[in-house]
């Protein structure tokens, strides 16, 4: 497998970030030499018909990729089932691919960044995903260029047949024998609200392709490949996405320099651990900045 992975880019209504996500990734110089496939969802309901319009007269513009295949859904999916579908018939068909959705703006080293991975960990079972996005930590500089952490995130990633092969959409089947501690460590420590959207879920208050996903991964006892400096940053914190409220904790700098270092040892780090579960347990702030966004996340689902 060293040709180039394909990308997958799954889009829906909003047409600004489309573009700044399509022309972010056309600018990596892997881009002409890589097929990029969209997936283009349809309107939900009558006012996001022309917004759905307007992204896919997008989409049908001459990018300079490789070859791109669209596929337009017929009726509204919904972003997790858009997101299981596509990945799994494309991964299936190449063995790897990489994953978009319309609010993430890349570096133009992240396709090189995430074809070295795909190549290098390719027969490592226990190395699930590679991670496109990278935390913004106290003392970045002091972690390695790459690193492995349990957590599978989306904004931004890739994977192989292999490991997608135990994606199990099952959130009951996935965490019926969950004990108390791996619950914890489940939640780093109870730092992160993971086992709470795991609840969420299964209470039909989200439907998330995501939690699903690394509950997967951390069933598996898998790794996540990550980078010191975020080959990805989700424009989509503005608010005008499907689960998010405007807020600026995840802003990071993007890479500008490609990655020379991978890790030879396949374990997390204990460093990068450390410093994630201290960025979880302190990114929310004060009182008063916790009740800003509080504010905000229902302004923002009351406007959609």
């Amino acid at each position: 497998m060293n040709s180039f992975a394909p990308v997958i880019l799954f889009v829906y209504n909003r047409p600004d970030h489309t573009i700044r996500t399509l022309t972010a990734l056309e600018k990596n110089k892997q881009a002409d030499q890589t097929t990029l496939y969209i997936y283009s969802d349809a309107a939900k309901n009558k006012n996001s018909i022309d917004a759905v319009a307007k992204v896919r007269e997008i989409i049908h513009k001459p990018w300079n990729f490789k070859q791109v295949v669209i596929v337009e859904r017929a009726e509204n999916w919904g972003l997790a089932a858009n997101v299981i579908d596509g990945v799994t018939k494309v991964v299936n068909a190449h063995g790897k691919v990489i994953v978009l959705e319309d609010d993430l703006e890349t570096s133009a080293f992240a396709l090189d960044y995430f074809n070295q991975a795909l190549t290098r960990y390719e027969d490592e079972d226990q190395v699930m995903e590679i991670s496109g996005y990278g935390y913004p930590l106290k003392d970045l500089n002091k972690l390695p260029e790459t690193f492995f952490f349990r957590v599978a995130n989306s904004w931004g990633w890739a994977t192989w047949g292999r490991a997608w092969k135990h994606f199990n959409p099952s959130i009951d089947e996935l965490v019926s024998d969950f004990t108390a501690d791996q619950i914890h460590q489940f939640s780093i420590e109870g730092k992160e609200n993971f086992w709470k959207q795991v609840q969420e879920f299964k209470a039909g208050k989200i439907n998330s392709w995501a939690i699903r996903w690394y509950a997967s991964v951390f069933k598996k006892n898998g790794l996540v490949l990550y980078p010191r400096n975020s080959m990805t940053q989700n424009i989509g914190n503005d608010g005008s996405g499907t689960h998010t409220a405007s807020e600026l904790t995840y802003q990071v700098k993007l890479a500008e320099s490609p990655v020379s270092y991978f890790p030879a040892e396949i374990s997390e780090n204990k460093q990068a651990y450390e410093a994630i579960k201290y960025f979880y347990a302190h990114r929310k702030g004060s009182l008063l900045n916790r009740g800003i966004r509080f504010l905000k996340k229902k302004m923002n689902e009351f406007n959609k």
